[in-house]
């Protein structure tokens, strides 16, 4: 993936701290701002995190990326993607992305109550592999 482009297709300067963020949330596919913080400080040691917030404010508001909101933990966020869902691991946390075509589901269903669809965010919990292994 290249960052820079991403960030010049969504009309974004590619500042090096920008890149730097996008570049570890593809790294980690899921990451909350304090992960994000502690891992961008290793490089931009004099970053605030008012910076990092209004960075990760500016690219949630061109939908470069979005907010995953899991019950119970803290907000994560990723780099857009083509349209799925997000399985969590009840035991240890782990979050994955799951193919499954949300909107296509529930289209439907909302053409039926009259509601018009903007943003659909799919968050299924269960056991892990791994977890189901202990």
């Amino acid at each position: 993936m290249k960052h820079e482009h991403l960030l010049k297709h969504h009309r974004l300067k590619a500042t090096p701290q920008r890149l730097a963020i996008i570049q570890l949330m593809h790294q980690a596919g899921h990451i909350t701002i304090d992960e994000l913080y502690q891992m961008i400080r290793e490089k931009f040691t004099s970053i605030s995190l008012a910076t990092l917030y209004k960075n990760v404010n500016t690219m949630l508001d061109v939908t470069l990326i979005r907010e995953v909101k899991i019950a119970g933990q803290k907000t994560k966020y990723e780099i857009e993607k083509e349209s799925h869902a997000h399985v969590v691991c009840k035991s240890c946390g782990e979050l994955k992305d799951i193919a499954v075509d949300p909107l296509s589901l529930l289209q439907k269903s909302m053409a039926v109550n009259h509601y018009k669809m903007d943003e659909v965010s799919i968050v299924i919990s269960g056991i892990c592999p791994e977890c189901q292994k202990k």
